[in-house]
């Protein structure tokens, strides 16, 4: 149970409604428990009656009475069950709703690391199948929980006191019931980890496949696929019958039990009645209807087990990412102004995952409002720069000074929200073409928007779809071209205005011509704001007021366009042969 104590907060927050409903609860259950002895009486009237003890008026009305009271206290029990339920219930959707919105607040705190060493489906099925399991413990675990504590607090203590014999051998096979119990919950826990760990499994398959699926249709991959999927329901058949084969012994066990409580209720109450040592039949009528309430308790009390075994198993895997420490940390809560100058003083970095050295003790500056562009070849470290300045990841050694400070004494919401950022891999969301431009600025104006399409020449096409900018993009911006998702991401970061604009090779999928329109448009855009051009064209970076060419993680050269043709070296060579390649 240490890994549910996560959730003793949430019972604090909502204390107030769980008391209310443990009242209720209560209430409830003494209604309930009316019914029997007056269910007893009923018999003894009709007893009195056979011995001509009444008249058949006296025993009309006091039947008529009886049963009034009976149909009353099952009102009344079913009305405060029905209030029990609307109480307790919600508050364990309440719980589910603060404990996603807590897990996925924390994936959003935590480095991309993390997600480099997790899958996606995985990370779904925590923040869902898991907690679902949760809210089962923090909700019918709890209610059924305290109905049959209550019930068991109040009907065994008043089955003593009316008959203590027949109430001994009715409550035997209880103590059997808990060793089976306690036996049946460790295996149930065991078993219950595992199916989850297969459902992460499951969701990572699927959701793998579902996004890779044009990939399987070009290799013809769709039998070896299905192939996958049916060895995979296969383990996940032999889990959840491992785990149902234990849960099928519960109900059995107890309905057998709950049925040799009840012989012994007829045969000890009947050698009672006949020794005389009980005056009426109605006691053992009283008393099966007692053991009768008492068989959904004793049989809930095994699926009880199973729940919260199940849902400390949920628990503990969402322990696991809460537990996560995020490496980047906002130390700094003020908001901080940020200028745009950019310095790095022999900064090294060094992928935690890979070990790959990505940066060696490079040094160079950008100056606020200056355009730099950023060349070199695969894996040269360029993509790694702009993740250091956006504070995607911290520098293994040396630092990086903004406006001359420190980068890690800078209020973090206060550099991300100052920075523009196209990734290399565009990323859209499945939403209208409009909500993926105005992702950074919610309170954009159509005018406005309209404006920064233009910038990045996608206004057109989007114009030529049926619905413009009201178009629903399938899953990561499939509708759309690679070109065309790279200019609505260029659209996004315009539309925010930062102070600082970092473009990681953002125009590879689009023609010469549309390139260059792209990049006038920047410049007279860009003007005193500090842009950073991560690329592998010439085109895109000879407009730039500094060029850094980058090989093996360090700095191979540096200088404007003019400069760096002057000399020999990588950027004179690469400028050669895109040249000659652009007139072949």
């Amino acid at each position: 149970m240490k890994e549910l104590k996560h959730l003793n907060k949430y019972f604090k927050k909502y204390w107030g409604k769980l008391v209310i409903g443990i009242i209720i609860t209560i209430i409830a259950r003494v209604f309930q428990l009316v019914m029997p002895s007056f269910v007893k009486k009923s018999i003894e009237v009709v007893e009195a009656y056979v011995a001509d003890e009444v008249t058949v008026a006296t025993a009309r009305e006091l039947l008529l009475e009886y049963i009034m009271i009976i149909i009353g206290a099952a009102l009344l029990s079913g009305f405060f069950t029905f209030l029990m339920r609307q109480t307790i219930i919600n508050v364990s959707r309440y719980i589910e709703f603060d404990l996603k919105n807590e897990i996925f607040d924390h994936y959003q705190l935590l480095n991309l690391n993390f997600y480099k060493k997790n899958r996606t489906g995985d990370l779904m099925n925590r923040i869902s199948e898991d907690v679902s399991q949760v809210r089962l413990y923090a909700g019918p675990a709890i209610m059924y929980g305290m109905q049959t504590l209550t019930l068991f607090v109040c009907l065994i203590p008043l089955m003593f006191i009316k008959a203590p014999t027949i109430a001994f051998y009715s409550l035997l096979p209880l103590p059997i019931l808990s060793v089976l119990i306690y036996w049946i919950s460790k295996v149930i826990h065991k078993r219950s980890t595992r199916v989850q760990e297969y459902l992460s499994t499951l969701s990572t398959f699927a959701q793998e496949s579902f996004s890779g699926v044009a990939v399987i249709k070009a290799y013809s991959l769709e039998p070896q696929v299905n192939s996958d999927v049916r060895v995979l329901a296969a383990e996940g058949k032999e889990k959840s019958m491992d785990l149902a084969k234990v849960n099928a012994w519960f109900f059995p066990l107890m309905i057998l039990l709950i049925g040799i409580s009840n012989i012994f209720v007829i045969y000890v109450g009947g050698m009672q009645y006949i020794r005389g040592e009980i005056t009426s039949v109605g006691t053992i009528a009283e008393f099966i209807l007692y053991v009768n309430m008492l068989t959904w308790p004793v049989a809930i009390v095994g699926w009880l087990t199973s729940l919260v075994q199940r849902a400390e198993a949920s628990q503990k895997r969402i322990n696991e990412f809460l537990n996560e420490q995020p490496q980047i940390q906002n130390t700094v809560a003020q908001e901080t102004p940020i200028g745009g100058n950019i310095r790095f003083e022999n900064v090294s970095f060094t992928y935690e995952d890979t070990q790959i050295t990505a940066l060696r003790n490079i040094s160079f500056t950008i100056n606020a409002g200056e355009t730099v562009a950023i060349l070199g070849k695969t894996g040269s470290g360029k993509s790694t720069i702009l993740d250091l300045v956006a504070r995607l990841y911290d520098v293994s050694s040396g630092q990086i000074l903004i406006d001359e400070k420190p980068i890690q004494t800078l209020n973090l919401n206060s550099l991300r929200s100052s920075i523009g950022a196209v990734p290399q891999d565009a990323f859209l969301f499945s939403d209208t073409i409009r909500n993926n431009i105005k992702f950074g600025k919610e309170d954009a104006t159509e005018e406005e928007i309209v404006a920064v399409a233009k910038l990045a020449v996608v206004h057109e096409n989007i114009m030529g779809f049926t619905k413009g900018y009201d178009t629903i993009l399938g899953e990561r911006g499939i509708t759309l071209s690679g070109g065309q998702k790279q200019r609505v991401s260029i659209a996004r970061a315009l539309l925010k205005s930062p102070q600082i604009y970092l473009f990681d090779d953002c125009l590879s999928a689009v023609d010469t011509e549309t390139e260059e329109e792209i990049l006038t448009n920047l410049k007279k855009v860009s003007a005193n704001r500090t842009t950073l051009i991560v690329s592998h064209r010439v085109s895109s970076a000879k407009n730039a007021d500094k060029i850094i060419v980058l090989e093996d993680g360090q700095v191979l050269q540096q200088g404007n366009h003019e400069q760096l043709l002057a000399r020999e070296g990588y950027y004179k060579e690469l400028y050669i042969n895109q040249l000659s390649e652009k007139e072949n």
